[in-house]
């Protein structure tokens, strides 16, 4: 019982502390992020299940931490209100082609990783941006604005029956300019 309170207690201090950290620790993760994940699962295994090095110790710290963490997703999930405090909601970070002051300042984000996931989203600057957001999983959602944007299906079906038609034009046209025989 012991292994299953201090795992349920570590990982309440690590959801805090990556909580208060804010949503940029889960946006990419660079060699810094590694390396302090790496740290701090070595850090926090004596925590987790103290001096016992057995099988049996190992298996009931994992399987509490797998227990706890498939629970905390099932309440996210159902519970709106739980997300929004665990997760935070969304932050805007571009608006109408410009930058929303401070952000990028406040979320840790460096403007090449802006720059990155517009890239990534069929953008190719920021003036062609109606909105950016970063989500509370740490994604960097954009938001082209309307002639900015690919086309879509329905675009490509459009085109496709609109040449449909010039090409039965043309065919007329070219009918009615043959000689009779």
């Amino acid at each position: 019982m012991e292994k299953i309170l201090r795992t349920v207690a570590v990982y309440v201090l690590i959801l805090v502390l990556f909580r208060l950290a804010g949503k940029r620790g889960l946006a990419g993760l660079n060699t810094f992020d590694m390396v302090v994940i790496f740290l701090l699962s070595n850090v926090v295994q004596n925590a987790i299940i103290g001096n016992d090095n057995s099988l049996l110790g190992g298996a009931i710290g994992a399987a509490t931490l797998v227990a706890v963490n498939a629970g905390i997703t099932r309440l996210l999930a159902r519970d709106p209100r739980a997300a929004r405090i665990l997760e935070g909601g969304a932050t805007t970070v571009v608006k109408d082609g410009a930058l929303v002051p401070g952000a990028l300042h406040e979320l840790a984000l460096r403007p090449s990783e802006l720059e990155h996931a517009i890239r990534m989203q069929s953008g190719d600057g920021l003036d062609e941006v109606a909105r950016a957001r970063l989500e509370p999983d740490g994604q960097l959602l954009v938001e082209l604005k309307e002639g900015e944007q690919n086309a879509s299906r329905r675009d490509v079906e459009d085109l496709r029956r609109r040449l449909e038609n010039i090409e039965r034009l043309l065919t007329v046209i070219a009918d009615d300019r043959r000689p009779p025989r």
